[in-house]
């Protein structure tokens, strides 16, 4: 079975949105420290002086995070559908289609988060990969 490289567009997509996230969070973050006068201090403990961020800012930070979570399984199993070659159709529907939810979600966390309303892209988007993951060990193991 040949690979299937179709699957590695929307790897390379979310690995796009989390390199503008990167940029997002810092773009905000930067000016954020600089206009509180804040001297960072590595002995206070993780994570303090980041919390008097305003919220806007903190938010950005978060969705990155996040981007680095578990977004780490989708590359896992969209490389493995290369692998094996079933990287298409379907497959390749479901792998977009997380993408898209990701980018809803990025956009919705660090614009407006609403709590209720990334719980519910996160869901949907949880099934999408795991709908992934039930596909792909159907296809190992039932080969």
């Amino acid at each position: 079975m040949p690979i299937s490289t179709d699957i590695l567009a929307p790897v390379v997509a979310l690995l796009l949105l989390t390199s503008v996230a990167w940029v997002w969070m810092y773009a905000t973050r930067i000016p954020a420290l600089v206009k509180m006068g804040m001297k960072l201090d590595p002995y206070l403990p993780k994570g303090q002086q980041m919390s008097e961020l305003p919220a806007r800012v903190r938010w950005k930070a978060d969705n990155y995070n996040h981007l680095l979570e578990q977004p780490t399984m989708f590359y896992a199993i969209a490389l493995t559908m290369a692998l094996l070659g079933t990287g298409e159709g379907t497959n390749l529907t479901l792998a977009w289609t997380y993408v898209c939810l990701r980018v809803i979600h990025t956009l919705q966390q660090a614009l407006w988060n609403k709590i209720e309303v990334r719980f519910t892209l996160f869901t949907v988007s949880s099934l999408v990969l795991i709908t992934m993951v039930i596909r792909t060990a159907l296809d190992v193991w039932g080969r």
